[in-house]
């Protein structure tokens, strides 16, 4: 008699701490916070893409821009920077302007510089973001993509800006730079009566984005 009280005792035990147990588990299920991922689009219209080129030994900075950008591909991310992750981007060069009020700059620039190229039409590529949050980009022009790496500031959690350094010479364009040097020649010779057309090239980007 006696083990058979022990038994039902130890069923009871049983019984009454496995629910308490079952309870409390399922109320911490019930507190743990949902995670939610942030959505980011681009706010139409609003990227801008400017570059810096030089001219003669002094090296003066002769200014342009693209008129139109076309990114897609956005990613999901906790901040507009890693919602840029793997984001392409395809610029059509003959959007390019620079504001020349002889209206002849930009016509030699498209004619013999781009149009000298390997698909002259357009420069493409792609944003990469690390874990570390530094970010490049993967450029492509005359054929050949290279890497570069950029530094990035913001105005907003949702304004970011980027700036870079483009060397021709890694993307094999020196030719098309000599091409575009020759036509302009008297126009990028300096006091020093040299005439000089420098291969490097700042990039400059502003990205604007929206939380969906």
């Amino acid at each position: 008699m006696k083990y058979l009280k022990l038994v039902a005792l130890s069923f009871v035990l049983i019984a009454t701490f496995g629910c308490k147990e079952s309870k409390k588990s399922d109320a911490n299920q019930a507190q743990e916070p949902e995670t939610s991922v942030n959505t980011f689009s681009l706010v139409k219209d609003s990227t801008k893409v400017s570059f810096t080129a030089y001219k003669t030994t002094e090296k003066i900075a002769v200014g342009g821009e693209f008129k139109t950008v076309n990114i897609t591909n956005m990613s999901d991310g906790d901040t507009a920077l890693k919602a840029l992750n793997g984001a392409k981007f395809s610029i059509p060069v003959s959007s390019l302007f620079t504001n020349d009020i002889t209206n002849t700059r930009d016509p030699k620039i498209l004619e013999f510089f781009f149009n000298v190229m390997n698909e002259p039409e357009f420069i493409s590529g792609a944003f990469k973001v690390a874990t570390n949050n530094t970010c490049s980009i993967d450029v492509t022009l005359n054929g050949n993509t290279e890497n570069i790496p950029l530094e990035y500031t913001t105005t907003s959690d949702t304004n970011l800006t980027f700036d870079g350094v483009m060397h021709l010479e890694k993307w094999d364009a020196m030719e098309a730079l000599n091409i575009l040097h020759e036509a302009c020649e008297d126009l990028h010779t300096g006091a020093d009566g040299v005439s000089k057309t420098w291969s490097e090239v700042a990039l400059h980007a502003n990205i604007l984005l929206k939380r969906n």
